[in-house]
């Protein structure tokens, strides 16, 4: 029997939605959290909501690597916020998703 793991070579991004703000009909401002290995840089798509939960204003967000020294987790959490620009008003604002980007891209 043998066991196999990939986990183990596999790189991770995981994200919480920490909250949002609306500044007007043309802005809203979405605050969230990011955790993976503090070498790697990821992107993260953030989205304004309307009412309806249509989408109302969207934005990719570089995120770059960080000082393992940079938080109490060994750089692995941060806290991040995202300004985005809205066609109207929006009542929400959320990660959609985060991911590592390819090297060769």
């Amino acid at each position: 029997m043998a066991w196999i793991s990939t986990s183990l070579n596999t790189e991770t991004v995981t994200f919480k939605d920490i909250g949002y703000s609306t500044t007007d009909a043309t802005q809203a401002e979405i605050d969230f959290q990011v955790t993976k290995d503090p070498a790697t840089g990821v992107k993260c798509a953030v989205k304004a909501l309307d009412s309806k939960f249509a989408v109302v204003g969207w934005k990719v967000v570089d995120i770059g690597p960080n000082p393992a020294d940079a938080t109490a987790d060994g750089g692995r959490t941060t806290v991040h916020r995202a300004v985005v620009r809205t066609e109207s008003l929006s009542v929400s604002g959320v990660v959609d998703s985060c991911w590592i980007p390819d090297a060769d891209k």
